[in-house]
């Protein structure tokens, strides 16, 4: 097989959207897990590392139109780069969510929950799953591996369901005291669930560079 210089900046730009990945992965796990240590620092220091995730997202962007427009690539070539553009893209939003999670973090501050957060880590852990799964889908160009990943999206939206309906309870019962955290906590679940949503579409996405079918999972 011959290696040409498209295959080398496809496989880099490849390379640079697994990075990506792992940026974002890290930000959604440390988003919940500093908001539930109540890690004011750390949390402020989250949301200045977003600026890694969009300076990659930039690059991404930019060489892959370079590409399409400098080597005129064809069929499954031109696919492949046109998609990992759009997954960066889904990947900027993931990490904008990140960012919004630990926004409502730093406005809930020190004050005590007003309910266990137990579906809210679950999520967080199946997002944080869900971008491991994707990470090796993209690696090896795995489209059965893609597809996997994206039905794990339901249990993200059961639990979702799960924290809005114990939050909306706790606000009904002592609506003076717990409103304002009540909202606070049912955004989070809600980004937290978006997060599942744009995983979602890069498997999607995965799936159509590997085959050019467009399919439509959930």
């Amino acid at each position: 097989m011959v290696i040409t210089n498209l295959d080398v900046s496809i496989q880099s730009l490849k390379d640079y959207t697994l990075r990506m990945i792992e940026k974002c992965q890290e930000s959604v796990e440390l988003s919940v897990e500093y908001m539930i240590e109540k890690d004011m620092k750390r949390t402020r220091k989250v949301i200045r590392q977003d600026d890694d995730i969009d300076i990659l997202r930039d690059y991404i962007r930019d060489r892959s139109i370079e590409l399409m427009a400098l080597k005129q690539p064809l069929a499954k070539d031109l696919r492949y780069i046109y998609a990992l553009g759009d997954i960066s893209t889904e990947l900027e939003r993931i990490g904008d969510y990140a960012v919004n999670i630990c926004t409502e973090s730093l406005e809930i501050g020190e004050e005590e929950f007003i309910k266990e957060l137990i579906d809210i880590p679950k999520m967080k852990d199946i997002c944080v799953e869900m971008l491991n799964g994707l990470w090796d889908a993209l690696k090896n160009d795995d489209e059965e591996l893609a597809f996997k990943v994206a039905q794990r999206d339901k249990e993200i939206d059961d639990l979702y369901k799960q924290v809005r309906l114990d939050c909306l309870k706790v606000m009904y019962d002592e609506p003076e005291n717990n409103i304002n955290q009540g909202m606070r906590l049912v955004f989070v679940g809600r980004y937290l669930e978006r997060i599942g949503d744009h995983i979602t579409n890069i498997c999607e996405k995965i799936i159509y560079a590997k085959n050019g079918e467009m399919v439509e999972i959930g």
